[in-house]
């Protein structure tokens, strides 16, 4: 694959959104999980590590690339929506771990 192939590749999947330093751009789903009775529990009730994808990172991220599945903190960095998904800007330092493919 071209450079300029991997580049426009990488800049669609951020939506145009370039990480600046040790940033770690990220896309993620808030899952409603439910109990055995059938409730299910607002995001804002659980107390566990949030999953998403890497989209794009900043040219100081040495541990993680685009396209690994990482877990991170509930309360990390800054969430904000882009098309209607869920997306969140962190520091490389406040992801917990890398799933292994």
């Amino acid at each position: 694959m071209s450079t300029a192939t991997k580049e426009k590749k990488e800049s669609k999947a951020a939506k145009g959104f370039q990480p600046l330093g040790d940033r770690v751009f990220v896309t993620y789903t808030e899952e409603m999980e439910r109990t055995a009775g059938g409730i299910y529990v607002p995001d804002s009730a659980k107390e566990k590590p949030q999953r998403g994808v890497v989209q794009a990172i900043g040219k100081k991220v040495e541990h993680v690339k685009i396209g690994d599945q990482v877990l991170f903190d509930k309360y990390s960095g800054s969430k904000l929506k882009i098309d209607d998904e869920e997306c969140l800007i962190l520091k490389e330092e406040d992801i917990l771990g890398i799933f292994a493919h």
